[in-house]
């Protein structure tokens, strides 16, 4: 019974053993399997994000290679862009990459193609390595030549374009046409190759490319300054403000040489037979400079009802005949005369010459202006930052005058212009020009008095000027002033009176023209011109600072020298005046 127990114990033991042993392998071959899964799906993850990055790796690869093949074609089109191809119908590459990747916003508001109109086909077909427009208004070449010079910074790397307008709100409009012409590029350029940096309202940069679009207004001093320009678009040059000739003259020592492709194109509608955009026409045959000149008909859009043939007066009779004209183009002429007067024939161009002179006519005497501007020389010094001109030093004993023509002040706009005027000679000695105002010019206007042995200051007061009077008594504490007859410190100028204090300017200059020594000067009488409503003043985009305060100083020194002046000795608030004579 014992040994029965004992068998029985030992088959339990020995089956529970048994039990457990295969329930412990199984568990052992499930841990098994369960760590190689786990392996296994590690390994899958692994493999799976190799095979992510190799394709990642391969999918940038094939981006670089094709960005890369891209390039090396628009390299290939930048230098065949201008060569006319018979596969092209005897187009240029140029032509036809317009046509089909630039995109204009038409008259109807819609967008269009920007195929070539006649006037820009002309432009093509003459265009040389610097070009001279002169074309009447909307005849597309602003838009064309922008086009044009965004396919050449698109298609040659490392290329820089500066579009100069004569104003900023003016450029910043071109270059939004240009980012219309970037924002309908083919996507597969603009996310590639073409790719943008910086677009603002000033510029559209290409990285990968190494190429800028850049637009500037011709009222920035430091335009162009430090660049090295392939593409040089200057836009409206008549209208520049300030020196144009300076102007373009430092744009043009930034441009690259004739030999690594750079190319210049000045575009303008006359305005007025003087100035840089008119010199700049007269002297292209000595310069180099192609000539381009569009009529207002070359424009298709300017049509009108048919006219009758038997209608047709003399001057519409010879253009019917001699330049090909249309009863419907008469029509349109005869509108657009009716509803614009003398300025149609400045803002709707007809003959290359005749253009210049109806758009404004000179007030001041053109021969003597230009015999003066012929002698003078340069200043004997120019100091702060070359705002002030000394042309003559002051001397103990002599008697001065300081006249000012006061503005607001700021980056654009008009000049603060003081002219400082020998007494007795009436010789100029002296000329501040600068963008200043307030209590900045009276600094400026007293230093200069100071200066030339406390010499009376006469300040226009209209406008600006009772805050410059304001501040040179209280403020800057000078206080020799003038005071006009009516009691009042300063000079005002009204209707009445401009017209007589600019006859007395003109009298000099056709009698003593050699009393005037600034070339700023002269170069404001070239474009002060008869306007279309009667009167007289400076050009569009030109100023008339310097001409006004000659005008009032010298109109002050012969009340001054006839004694028929007061000036203030004391603070303007006291009131007390004494008299010169």
């Amino acid at each position: 019974m014992r040994e029965a127990a004992r068998a029985g114990g030992r088959l339990r033991r020995g089956g529970t053993s048994a039990a457990d042993g295969e329930v412990a392998s199984r568990t052992r071959r499930v841990g098994t399997a369960d760590r190689g899964q786990r392996w296994g799906r590690g390994l899958a993850r692994g493999k799976t994000k190799k095979l992510e990055q190799l394709r990642e790796q391969r999918q940038a690869a094939l981006v670089r290679e094709r960005e890369q093949r891209d390039r090396l074609e628009l390299e290939r089109l930048g230098g065949i862009l201008d060569r006319p191809f018979r596969a092209l119908k005897g187009n240029t590459p140029l032509i036809f990459l317009a046509e089909k990747l630039l995109k204009v916003r038409g008259k109807d508001g819609r967008l269009h193609a920007l195929r070539p109109n006649a006037a820009q086909r002309a432009f093509e077909e003459r265009r040389g390595e610097a070009n001279i427009v002169l074309k009447a208004r909307q005849m597309g070449m602003t838009t064309w030549v922008a086009g044009r010079f965004l396919l050449k910074t698109v298609t040659r790397p490392g290329t820089l374009t500066l579009l100069v307008a004569h104003t900023q709100d003016a450029a910043e409009e071109i270059l939004r046409i240009v980012h219309r012409y970037v924002e309908h590029l083919p996507p597969v350029l603009t996310r590639g190759v073409l790719t943008t940096d910086r677009q603002n309202v000033r510029q559209i940069a290409f990285p990968k490319i190494d190429s800028e679009f850049r637009v500037v207004s011709a009222s920035d001093r430091n335009a162009g300054r430090g660049m090295t320009v392939q593409n040089l678009h200057c836009s409206e040059v008549s209208r520049w403000p300030g020196d144009g000739a300076e102007t373009l003259a430092g744009l043009r020592a930034c441009l690259a040489p004739s030999r690594d492709g750079a190319e210049i194109v000045l575009e303008s509608t006359p305005n007025g037979a003087s100035g840089c955009f008119y010199d700049e026409w007269v002297r292209a045959g000595e310069t180099g400079m192609v000539r381009h000149f569009f009529p207002w008909w070359m424009e298709a859009g300017y049509r009108g009802p048919a006219v009758e043939e038997e209608s047709l007066n003399e001057e519409e009779l010879e253009l019917f005949v001699e330049r090909d004209l249309d009863l419907e183009q008469i029509a349109y002429r005869r509108r657009m005369l009716a509803e614009q007067g003398a300025l149609a024939r400045q803002e709707f161009a007809e003959d290359a010459e005749r253009c210049f002179l109806v758009s404004g006519e000179m007030y001041f005497d053109r021969e003597a202006v230009e015999r003066r501007l012929a002698e003078l020389g340069g200043p004997m010094d120019r100091e702060r930052n070359g705002r002030l001109e000394i042309y003559l030093p002051p001397v103990c004993g002599r008697r001065y005058l300081v006249a000012v023509d006061p503005a607001r002040g700021g980056a654009e706009g008009d000049y603060s212009v003081a002219e400082v005027l020998d007494l007795e000679s009436g010789m100029q000695c002296a000329e501040f020009a600068a963008h200043v105002g307030g209590s900045e010019l009276a600094r400026e206007v007293a230093g200069l008095a100071r200066r030339y042995n406390e010499a009376p200051v006469v300040v226009e007061r209209n406008n600006h000027g009772a805050a410059v009077l304001l501040a040179l008594g209280e403020t800057v504490g000078y206080h020799e002033v003038w005071v006009a007859r009516d009691g009042q410190p300063g000079w005002l100028t009204t209707t009445l009176s401009r017209p007589v204090v600019l006859a007395r300017l003109a009298a000099v200059i056709e009698e003593n023209g050699g009393c005037l020594m600034s070339r700023g000067l002269l170069m404001e009488c070239r474009s002060f011109v008869r306007l279309a409503n009667g009167s007289v003043g400076a050009r569009s985009g030109t100023h008339d600072d310097r001409v006004m305060a000659m005008a009032i100083g010298l109109a002050a020194r012969e009340q001054m020298l006839g004694g028929r002046t007061m000036l203030h000795s004391t603070p303007l608030r006291a009131g007390n005046y004494r008299r010169t004579g």
